[in-house]
């Protein structure tokens, strides 16, 4: 059986948005919510509710989360979170498990032995980007993915990087690396071979080694060979 199901635990503003995107994407999604206020389907009526208590294994077997693809622990409460992480992991086998944490000093929690393949904490992801903002020139990680090496890491060009006014498609990526966006004057672009990076733009990819990061630095014009920390996880 293909497993393209992505439960949601938690139908609150955050769990809703990422249910929304991933709908518009055709993705078959489940939100589970205990608060029956919460239990919206008109406002999303391609996905699937269950109004249960993530937290308790029945409510998880009547999910039939055995053929989920992916878990998303997005309720407000970070226990709750953990809790659900760690029953998709290890009685489901679910194969990622996503967990939003809500305050950044319960982030150490959110581990392997909790069943966290990656942990998303906005306020961390926030002050990369603020910091990555009045640092031109700098290569930050925003995220490391957790069963991995590979990264999640932004570079705003400087006017003279080497690849400025260049095609992507001239432009030869360093072994591991991936780009994954620009955005240009408050707009998302599309990478593709046809574009050029002008000065300014913010660059995100994906290194998959330390190494990687390095030497995308280097070819996109980072100020210092050293690769900075945004949310430290």
């Amino acid at each position: 059986m293909t497993r393209q199901l992505v439960t949601i635990a938690g139908a609150g503003k955050v769990g809703r948005s990422i249910a929304a995107e991933l709908l518009e994407n055709g993705t078959d999604v489940l939100l589970i919510e205990r608060d029956a206020a919460k239990i919206r389907p008109t406002a999303l009526p391609k996905a699937r509710w269950l109004q249960a208590d993530a937290c308790e294994l029945s409510s998880l077997e009547s999910a039939g989360l055995g053929d989920c693809a992916v878990m998303v622990a997005a309720t407000g409460d970070d226990k709750v979170n953990l809790v659900v992480s760690l029953l998709a992991k290890t009685e489901f086998g679910v194969p990622r498990v996503v967990a939003r944490v809500n305050h950044p000093k319960n982030e150490w929690l959110f581990t392997e032995s909790w069943g966290v393949d990656v942990a998303v904490s906005a306020p961390r992801m926030l002050t990369a980007l603020v910091e990555e903002a009045v640092s031109v020139g700098d290569l930050v990680r925003l995220m490391k993915f957790r069963q991995s090496d590979a990264s999640l890491v932004e570079l705003t060009l400087p006017t003279d990087s080497p690849v400025a006014g260049q095609a992507i498609g001239s432009v030869t990526l360093p072994q591991d690396c991936a780009l994954v966006m620009i955005l240009r004057g408050g707009q998302a672009v599309v990478p593709s071979p046809d574009s050029t990076f002008e000065p300014g733009d913010e660059v995100l990819a994906i290194a998959v080694t330390s190494e990687a990061e390095v030497a995308l630095g280097a070819l996109l014009g980072a100020s210092s060979a050293a690769v900075r920390t945004g949310d430290g996880l």
